[in-house]
């Protein structure tokens, strides 16, 4: 895989000399505009242009539009000037407007632009044409802040949160602004003169335009790469800034007592916490990011789901200290931030026992930063604390305790230097996690002692940027005890333990388990109508990234293309268009073949800006060794579905969008589902949405027991499925309310309702088949008894499967006032609620969802205060 990886790196290079004789898409601006420095007092940010500085110095004015006109000049004008001392940048801009009362200005929280108009400054501090942060601001003065990590407009960091200032107002002319942008939110290099990326835009979605002074086509690709020059800015220094933001909070859970005999349900818990971020730079251009006993207690919680299948489920990562700059991170897939601070795994193996939501983050660390030379660098290290809880015996009348997560250590760190003059990059990560356990005791055998990962990763592009070619390959390592070992030979990654494996075999005294994974990859990215992309990838059956990363399953290969044609020129009948063919091949690393599928698909512009998206595709029949969870291979059907999704246009106030999927297997099994989308806006502050969605679906091999006493064709033992009636309903609602851009009312709820009717039992009839022997049939009888399970009788003996069937509810929702009191300091009034109910009969409906608002939970109540301050 290495002569792969490198020989693929190198045709590259023969290929880019091979079109230098073309003309390459031109990627850089020549345009430029110079600050101007102050002389006096500093403005002041009250949205005013009276200043004499706004009058003398350089204009940005003549922007392009990209809609919906491509290339024509903006309907409206604009003038913004760039000013500076020697503490903030200045912007002061000027949107002329022929209708002033037309504009539409929402009173919104920080980030949250809505269909408001706003204007937008984009800067690449660094001039490296691959990064940079945005500034932009509404004209009811709501402002909004994104970091790009690539060179891609769209690739934002939304959780970049800068302490900077803005404010804007309504005149007779149209609307103005200003902002001041402190240096000491800004990265950039240790030079006397400054020279750095800048690019502004006017959006206003009421009519659909997006102007731009250095246009980037619908056709092209970059973003700070083809910025124009911001000049002037002189004897300034990247400070050596110091932000604290030490917070205390208090909390109140008030919470049903279900059971009387449990000594640890109380009706009212309160605790008490304090805790603390600290930001300093290191030198002009790395930032240090400390957390001490974290508190993510208004981050709303996690969707309510159904899982049927042996995989884990993993959720996005909410909390902005590890989801902030953390893009350098990801690894492909070896870092998944989620696992600091996860539940414990463990077990208290006691008739009651104290609860543990999370492993408690006793603090984290995080540098990142970007160097002249172009080497971008990341690393995050954090501790999470031994987890132990009360237990009670109840016969005993005696409490003891256990030990239910152990003291862990995680460590991640990256590196990325670019090359060439179209950003070319080559990047390595390594991971690190290790485990206080003791040897012979219950987490030593769960959980392995450490694990390791690490990745190099290059990405050559050409042809500014149009096309590219990726390659990477990597590692895991785990070892521990022999039975957590055995533990990760067994798991549903991997399944070593199956009766017709020939690549793998299990070892119980295997004390580590190691695995690589490998990938390489083509694409064109821009052009007028073709594009496409070719992908390889494969990971070997002992590759374990879970313990900090994020996988599903392993010993895979992939082989997948797509190509694109699109259309970006408007015609009477679109605005633009794509289609789409995908095509996809999966193996087991040892070439068992376990999809092949094909799609096409179409998103449609209308001339009205609502959108179409629509796709089909079909699989054939091959190979899973999963379903049987450990058993031999089973043959999985034909299958083919389709969507159709159709929403009006993103600018709109009232926004509406409606999605229907249907698919088919040639074994009976179906889905369907609904999904609507309303949002919509009272005045100018109140902001509703509504998400309710619908899915019914039948799933005709859905694993449910193994048994022995089975046929020699299946090697003794039974591999029982069951066809399952499955139902889901759900709806999001949001209700937002602002008081002033610094002070807002955020509620979420989500009532849920699930169901599952299991029937039509059998057992699998042959490997490699799809076919079931159903209980009833062949000489077999089956019966269902009073408490819901099943009895199995043939000639063989007879077996009992357990009930299965379920009707679940659950209500969570959140309320939070937030209000920033001072620029970066922040108070939260929380109010949560979690409640659930089951029973083990009936299909989901809408009185379901209803009863799920008075289903037994728990409610929490919490304040937040935390306080910024910046030291120089």
């Amino acid at each position: 895989m290495v002569r792969i990886v490198f020989t693929a790196l190198l045709a590259t290079s023969v290929v880019a000399q091979a079109q230098s004789a073309q003309p390459a898409q031109p990627a850089q601006s020549t345009q430029s505009v110079q600050a101007v420095r102050i002389q006096g007092p500093a403005p002041r940010i009250d949205g005013r242009l009276t200043e004499s500085v706004w009058r003398s110095a350089s204009v940005i004015t003549d922007l392009t539009q990209r809609e919906p006109d491509e290339g024509a000049p903006a309907i409206e004008r604009t003038e913004v000037r760039i000013a500076y001392d020697d503490d903030a940048l200045y912007v002061g801009a000027q949107m002329y407007s022929k209708d002033p009362s037309a504009i539409v200005s929402l009173v919104t929280r920080r980030d949250r632009e809505g269909s408001s108009e706003r204007i937008v400054i984009s800067l690449d501090t660094y001039r490296d044409r691959r990064t940079a942060v945005t500034f932009a601001v509404t004209p009811a003065g709501v402002r909004l802040e994104a970091y790009h990590s690539s060179d891609e407009e769209h690739d934002t960091d939304d959780g970049y949160d800068p302490v900077w200032d803005a404010s804007a107002r309504i005149d007779s002319l149209g609307w103005t602004a200003e902002m001041r942008i402190p240096f000491t939110q800004l990265r950039f290099s240790p030079s006397d003169s400054q020279e750095w990326g800048v690019n502004v835009a006017r959006l206003v979605p009421a009519r659909n335009e997006a102007s731009y002074w250095i246009l980037v086509r619908r056709n092209e690709t970059g973003w700070s790469s083809r910025m124009g020059a911001l000049t002037g800015i002189r004897g300034i220094r990247p400070s050596r800034r110091i932000e604290v933001i030490p917070y205390v909070a208090a909390n109140s859970r008030f919470q049903q007592v279900d059971d009387s005999a449990d000594p640890f349900q109380h009706r009212t818990e309160n605790a008490a916490r304090a805790g603390g971020d600290l930001k300093m730079g290191l030198g002009p251009n790395l930032t240090l990011d400390v957390t001490l006993n974290p508190d993510f207690g208004q981050v709303e919680a996690d969707p309510a789901t159904v899982n049927l299948s042996a995989f884990e489920e993993f959720f996005d990562e909410r909390r902005p200290f590890f989801s902030e700059g953390a893009d350098l991170l990801d690894g492909r897939g070896l870092f998944h931030s989620r696992r600091i601070g996860a539940p414990p795994a463990g077990d208290a193996n006691a008739d009651f026992a104290e609860r543990r939501d999370d492993a408690t983050i006793l603090g984290a660390a995080k540098l990142s930063g970007r160097l002249s030379s172009g080497l971008s660098l990341a690393a995050l290290t954090a501790v999470t604390d031994r987890e132990r809880v009360r237990t009670f015996d109840a016969a005993s009348r005696q409490f003891g305790h256990a030990i239910v997560a152990p003291r862990t250590a995680f460590a991640a760190a990256a590196a990325q230097q670019e090359f060439g003059e179209d950003a070319s990059t080559v990047a390595g990560m390594l991971t690190l996690v290790r485990r206080d356990v003791r040897a012979g005791t219950p987490l030593a055998d769960l959980l392995p002692r450490a694990a390791s990962s690490g990745i190099i990763d290059g990405r050559r592009r050409w042809a500014g940027g149009k096309y590219d070619v990726n390659a990477w390959m990597g590692f895991t390592r785990v070892s521990g005890d022999s039975a957590a070992i055995l533990r990760q030979q067994r798991s549903s990654r991997r399944y070593w333990q199956r009766v017709d494996a020939t690549h793998a075999r299990v070892d119980p005294t295997r004390r580590e388990i190691n695995g690589t994974f490998a990938g390489v990859g083509h694409s064109k990215m821009g052009g007028k109508h073709w594009l496409w992309d070719v992908d390889y990838g494969h990971e070997t059956p002992g590759f374990e990234p879970n313990d900090m990363g994020a996988f599903g399953t392993v010993d895979n290969r992939r082989l997948s293309a797509e190509l694109e044609w699109r259309e970006t020129q408007p015609s009477p009948w679109y605005r633009s268009y794509e289609i789409e063919l995908g095509v996809e091949n999966g193996w087991s690393y040892h070439w068992l073949l376990r999809n092949r599928e094909g799609s096409l698909s179409a998103n449609i512009v209308l001339p009205n800006y609502w959108r179409i998206n629509t796709d089909y595709g079909r699989s054939m029949r091959a190979f899973s060794d999963r379903l049987t969870r450990g058993g031999p291979v089973m043959g999985t059907p034909r299958a083919h579905g389709g969507s159709f999704e159709l929403q009006n246009r993103d600018g709109a106030r009232d926004q509406w969008g409606v999605e229907a999927r249907a698919d088919r297997s040639e074994n009976g099994g179906w889905e369907s589902s609904v999904e609507l989308g309303l949002a919509t806006r009272i005045g100018d502050r109140w902001e509703l949405s509504l998400d309710p969605e619908w899915q019914r679906e039948r799933d005709t091999r859905q694993y449910v027991a193994t048994e022995g006493n089975g046929r020699p064709e299946t090697y003794g033992n039974r591999y029982v499925f069951a066809a399952v009636d499955l139902t889901e309903i759900s709806a999001r609602i949001r209700a937002n309310f602002t008081f002033t851009r610094n002070l807002t009312l955020e509620t979420y709820a989500e009532p849920f309702a699930a169901s599952g009717r299991f029937h039509s039992y059998g057992e699998l009839l042959r490997p490699r088949e799809q076919a079931l022997l159903y209980y009833g049939t062949a000489g077999t009888t089956i019966a269902r008894n009073a408490d819901g399970s099943h009895t199995v009788s043939d000639a063989a003996g007879s077996f009992e499967i357990e009930p299965e069937d379920f009707n679940e509810r659950s209500f969570r929702s959140n309320a939070v006032l937030r209000w920033e009191w001072r620029p970066g300091s922040t108070m939260y009034l929380v109010w949560q609620q979690d409640r659930e109910a089951d029973s083990f009969a009936g299909t989901a409906s809408l009185s379901d969802l209803q009863r799920s608002v008075s289903a037994p939970g728990n409610n929490f109540f919490a304040i937040k205060v935390s306080y910024w301050t910046a030291l120089k």
